[in-house]
């Protein structure tokens, strides 16, 4: 309960003064760009409150020069604060459309380009997914959470198939990302955060271009294949 007491104001203040500046920021400057640094001050302010500590290992044939669908598995609601302070590359994601009435965080990550699905609707889906080949296409990575929700104990979920489909479409690789020990610091339906350490691994890329959108589930079994490898590893440490 201590841990939970400097949390959320730590949480609340933080999203309050710099989800501000970020609406600010990307009123004043379009695209969000000025919005990254914000994100990890904000993400570095809330793993410290929750005692989180973190680290990133990366395959050597990531691309930093051209975009990619990130994939990863998604255990904790701490990944993505892990993902904003470790990605390699500037990133949009694709996130979940309830994340978009969080007030002031998601009114800052509609401004700064990020993507909201909403699985109920296919079609609304389907559009979310087209404009996020669009930003693929003009060299901005897409990061998605593969099973589209979080695992209640960190085994891996099914994977839903828009990610991949996304690859195929705009014909970028896919980097498998592998987060590990989110369950253990704070599992699906707990408010009470343990602290701990995480781990991000982000694997070696997968040519979606030798896919297509036919032989899709062969892509995803790919990388489903490639993330569990990493979380079997890690816990084998």
């Amino acid at each position: 309960m201590p841990r939970l007491l400097l949390l959320i104001p730590v949480v609340v203040l933080a999203t309050l003064v710099l989800g501000t500046l970020a609406i600010v920021a990307c009123l004043l400057v379009p695209g969000g760009r000025l919005l990254m640094p914000l994100a990890r001050l904000w993400s570095r302010l809330v793993l410290w409150a929750a005692g989180v500590s973190y680290e990133a290992s990366y395959d050597a044939g990531i691309p930093r020069d051209r975009p990619a669908v990130y994939a990863s598995n998604h255990q904790s609601l701490f990944d993505i604060p892990v993902l904003v302070l470790t990605m390699p590359v500037d990133f949009r994601m694709v996130a979940k459309k309830s994340l978009l009435h969080v007030p002031i965080f998601g009114w800052a990550l509609w401004l700064a380009g990020f993507l909201f699905i909403d699985r109920s609707n296919r079609e609304r889906a389907i559009r979310t997914l087209d404009q996020a080949a669009a930003r693929l296409r003009r060299g901005t990575s897409i990061v998605v959470f593969a099973e589209g929700t979080r695992s209640p104990d960190g085994t891996l979920l099914p994977f839903k198939r828009g990610g991949f489909v996304l690859a195929i479409q705009a014909g970028v690789p896919v980097i498998p990302v592998s987060l590990n020990g989110g369950t253990a610091i704070l599992p699906k339906g707990s408010l009470n955060p343990r602290p701990g350490r995480m781990q991000a691994v982000f694997g070696a890329p997968v040519d979606a271009t030798t896919y297509r959108y036919e032989t899709r589930d062969d892509l995803v079994s790919r990388v489903r294949d490639r993330i569990g490898g990493a979380l079997a590893g890690a816990k084998g440490v």
